[in-house]
Order: C-alpha cells, then structure tokens, then sequence
C-alpha cells in the first residue's frame, strides 16, 4: 500500500506541474481569511498581487486572462472593476463584471478582486436613485431623490473641476460623498469584490484634518461587508504620500500602496532604477500602527505598482519629476524590449525585497498605455497568442519569480 501510495503522490505532482502550476505546495502558504486577516495571509495575498486594469469589464479575452492568471499563481487581482468618472453606467458595469467575477472565482475560489472607488464625482451621480438602505445607514429618513453632485464639492471652490468641468474631487467631509462611497463599495461588494482602493485619499480630506470622516465612511463600509462579503472582510487601501493615515494609534487602511518612482539612469538611456528617498516614494516610510484586523506593526505591508497618469508630451526626455524618461511608468515598462522588461520585473522585485521588507512589488497584468506602443494602446502581460495578439510576454517571468519565492 505504502508503494502505491507513493507512486500516487509522484503522479499527482507531476500533473500540477505539467497543468502549470506554481512550484509551490498548495499547502505551504495559507490564504484563508474571514472577518479579519492575519499578517501572514495579508502578506501572501500581496506577494502574489497583479494590475489587472479592468478585467472585470469584458475587455481583452476573459478566458486567456484566467488562464494567464491561475498559471502564475496570481491571488491579489488589483483594480478589477472601477469608474473614472462615468458613473451613469455603473448598473451596466456590474451586470459585465458579476458573471466574469464568478468565473474567476470558479478557477480559484481563493483569489481576491479588487474595485477602485477613486478620487473623482462627476455631474453623472446625479441619474443614480440613493437607495433606502443608504438613507437608514447615515439616520436619515428615506426620500426618493438621486445623488447630488453639487453636495459633494469643496464649498469653497476647492478642487472643483479638478479634472475637467464638471469632474471634480470630492470633499470627504460633506455628508452626501459619504453616501456615494458607501453606496459604490456596496454595489462593488454585491458581486464579489473584497479589496478596494481608494486612490489619493489625501487630496478627498482637505477638510477632515482628525480623519473622523474617512473613518465613518470606511466603517459603515465594513459593516457591510462583514453582513455580506464572500469572506465578511473588505480589505482597503489608498495611495498615501505621507506614508498613511494613522488616527490615535489606528491604522485606516489594511495595507498602503503607491507608484514605484522609478528615477532615470542618465548615462544608460531608458533605463530606470529605484532608490530610497527618491521623490516622495514609500520605501522606508509606511506608517505602522495597529491594524484593522487588530495586529500591530511597526510599518503597514504594502504594494507599489508601475502607475498610469497619462502624457508628457515629451516622451523618450529626461524630464525629472513622476516621469521616467518622459513617461508614465507603465507606459515607459511598455516601451522597453521584451528582455528588459524581464530583467526589470526581476530586479524591481529583489531590490524591494532586499530594500525594504514590509513592501511587494505588484505586478503588471493589463494597464492602460496613454503613450501608445505603436497602435497599441493597452498592456497585456499575457504570453502573445491567438488569443491576445498584442500580448507582451511578461507571464512566464512573473510565474517564475513567484515560484522562486516563499
């Protein structure tokens, strides 16, 4: 029987590793969370996070992305389903993104999909019914009227049409933003998301200098999903400049994310590497603190991931600033060869590692390109296929630095 049993085991390995699975114990790295999360889950989830821009709305090929993401081993799936602006088409949104969630889920029940609720309201709230339950959650008495946008501004002016006209950021302290943020993180929870990142919630909190309404917000937030999440647990996060929002010893957010800031290497054109203190990057400066989930830390784990924020105008200069060579960072990732791409995924993730512990680098997947590879304006890391003609071979990398990392 002990025979048997061991050729059964060899035969069992030698199938994952031939479907393509991660060279890792399904058992070596626990991924179970509910109502709260560990540290140690926490951190296996962004060891194994990816930008996966949009992929919840239908674009690109929903089957190849699946299989591109259970072949590497992906488990954090960063930015899946979000509105920039464009709000009236919300309901449309998530009847795409539900079924293409299920299915994600379906391939691997463990993997988290995150939503964005970023720092933009435009005039289209205002076509959106408040539901009921809104009203009850803030003590109001239910009245039927839409979202308003105007109750959402700076009262003074500030960061109106901060976008374009009519998009603006929105002012955390006025009650009705509380309100649609509630409402967009509830409808994001409906189908499935647990994560949602909050973009540049320092420049939401102009007014809220004790951060009470960030916090309201946020709870009522996670009281919603501790009543109807997959696992009764929303994990949140934001971009934060100023290394995060502690209030009296309280972390808000479960983990902190940020841009690379990748600088110019003068001498070697195109080429970018990372530093400590470069710009206002968050190496070496997460805030700890005691977490949601009740654990304390002296540095919040985070990601940093290569950001998308548009065009220079001046792409392929050293212009200094954000800009790496004049680009966007997933824009000037896009613009290198396939082998230098590789290279940089590999060094990007050992000099976080080596530089600052409590960081991971996230992975690109798909992302926006504002500055086009030749008529391409989207990045896949897809292997090229059939399936993904435009894709730009950076899966086999990724899954081999996952694999190669415990």
């Amino acid at each position: 029987m002990r025979a048997w049993a061991n050729i059964l085991l060899t035969v069992t390995i030698a199938i994952c590793l031939g479907a393509g699975s991660p060279a890792e114990s399904k058992t070596s790295r626990s991924y179970h969370f509910d109502e709260t999360i560990s540290r140690d889950v926490l951190e296996n989830y962004l060891s194994r996070s990816i930008t996966m821009s949009a992929v919840l709305h239908g674009i690109g090929d929903v089957d190849d992305n699946i299989r591109m993401l259970t072949y590497t081993g992906a488990k954090f799936i960063g930015r899946a389903i979000y509105r920039w602006g464009g709000e009236a088409s919300l309901e449309n949104l998530l009847a795409t993104a539900g079924p293409i969630g299920e299915k994600m889920h379906r391939a691997d029940p463990e993997i988290v999909l995150q939503a964005a609720a970023f720092e933009i309201v435009t005039e289209q709230v205002n076509r959106i019914p408040v539901p009921e339950r809104v009203f009850r959650q803030f003590d109001l008495k239910p009245e039927k009227r839409n979202f308003r946008y105007e109750a959402m501004l700076y009262p003074d002016g500030h960061r109106v049409n901060h976008w374009s006209r009519g998009a603006s950021v929105p002012d955390m302290s006025r009650r009705e933003t509380q309100m649609w943020f509630v409402y967009l993180c509830q409808r994001y929870i409906d189908i499935g998301i647990e994560a949602v990142h909050f973009g540049q919630v320092e420049i939401m909190d102009d007014r809220d200098p004790d951060h009470a309404h960030w916090h309201r917000m946020m709870k009522l937030v996670r009281q919603y999903a501790r009543a109807h999440g997959r696992r009764h647990m929303l994990l949140c996060d934001a971009h934060v400049p100023s290394g995060g929002i502690v209030h009296a010893g309280k972390l808000m957010f479960d983990f902190h994310s940020f841009p690379l800031r990748i600088d110019e290497v003068v001498d070697q054109p195109q080429h970018g590497v990372l530093k400590m203190g470069y710009l206002d990057s968050i190496f070496g400066r997460s805030k700890g603190g005691v977490a949601p989930s009740g654990w304390t830390c002296e540095s919040l784990p985070f990601i940093v991931e290569l950001d998308n924020f548009g065009r220079s105008g001046r792409e392929g200069q050293n212009i200094g600033a954000h800009w790496i060579w004049g680009y966007d960072e997933i824009c000037w990732f896009a613009h290198q060869n396939q082998e230098y791409r590789n290279q940089w995924l590999r060094y990007a993730w050992d000099w976080i590692r080596a530089h600052d512990r409590n960081g991971y680098f996230q992975m690109p997947g798909s992302r926006t390109l504002a500055a086009p590879v030749g008529d391409i304006h989207w990045y896949w890391a897809n292997t090229r296929s059939d399936a993904v003609p435009t894709g730009f071979n950076q899966e086999e990398t990724i899954r081999q630095i996952w694999a190669g990392q415990n």
